[in-house]
């Protein structure tokens, strides 16, 4: 009888000792059970797999965004380096104060002087056909001025105070009244400038396109054959933009233009990649 219960006793107690082991084998066995359940579940894999493809479309969407507003403001920037290229650097250390050179060396003695090359009509007929008719008060105080000079400082003051249709005006006026003038390039230059930075492209071209073909050695040459280049940009020209910014570099290399051109000309190369 003692022999029985021992029996029992032992038992009972192996009983109590292998059933935590039991409890723990099938705790794992559960929890391995449920993360097979969740791995083979498509949907919740396919849930998974569109959060992930989520997300990263709107990663690709911030960059882009981020890449779109660091090119808008680099545009930003070289177009106000295109707008005052001279008004803010050369403007002051070619007009300021001092004459602008001319297109031929001045006579010595009484030598005679060869006129030099009128303002092609079709320019001044086309500004006046652009742009409302200049009053006769723009040609009066021209003439009033007195002299060639005086009269080209009138239009250049319009110019450097941001009065860009005035300007215009009344250096189609000068080049009216002095068209062999000495300072007739560079007031055919600045009424290009009043154009362009107006954002009338294709009228401002032509007045750099008549500045080139008669005054071609002028110190004026080079923005001007940057401008052409600017304004067929302006106007969407982007071959015809290409070929004359690539023109200004291989011509004027090392100089403000040739490296503005050359922006210029990466800026579309890199439009034309995206």
């Amino acid at each position: 009888m003692i022999a029985k219960k021992t029996y029992l006793l032992v038992l009972a107690a192996a009983l109590v000792a292998a059933a935590p082991a039991h409890a723990q084998r099938v705790s794992l066995a559960d929890r391995v059970a449920a993360l097979e359940a969740k791995a083979n579940n498509p949907q919740q894999n396919l849930d998974l797999l569109n959060r992930v493809t989520q997300q990263e479309a709107e990663l690709r969407e911030l960059r882009a965004q981020l890449e779109q507003l660091q090119n808008e403001n680099e545009q930003l920037k070289q177009r106000g380096r295109d707008q005052y290229l001279d008004l803010d650097g050369r403007l002051n250390r070619l007009e300021g104060g001092t004459a602008p050179a001319p297109a031929a060396a001045p006579p010595l003695g009484n030598a005679p002087v060869a006129a030099p090359a009128t303002v092609p009509a079709p320019v001044v007929a086309a500004a006046a056909d652009e742009r409302p008719p200049a009053v006769h008060g723009d040609m009066g105080a021209l003439s009033a001025a007195g002299d060639e000079r005086t009269a080209y400082n009138v239009a250049f003051d319009k110019l450097k105070a941001g009065d860009y249709a005035d300007a215009a005006q009344l250096f189609t006026s000068f080049l009216q009244l002095y068209p062999s003038g000495v300072y007739a390039p560079n007031a055919l230059y600045w009424l290009g400038e009043s154009y362009y930075v107006t954002q009338n492209y294709a009228l401002a071209a032509d007045q750099f396109r008549a500045l080139l073909a008669q005054y071609p050695t002028h110190d004026k040459a080079p923005g001007a054959l940057l401008k052409i280049g600017l304004c067929d940009y302006g106007l969407g020209k982007l071959p015809e933009a290409e070929r004359t910014l690539g023109e200004v570099i291989a011509k004027y290399p090392g100089t403000d233009v040739a490296r503005t051109a050359d922006d210029r000309l990466r800026a579309i190369q890199l439009g034309r990649l995206r």
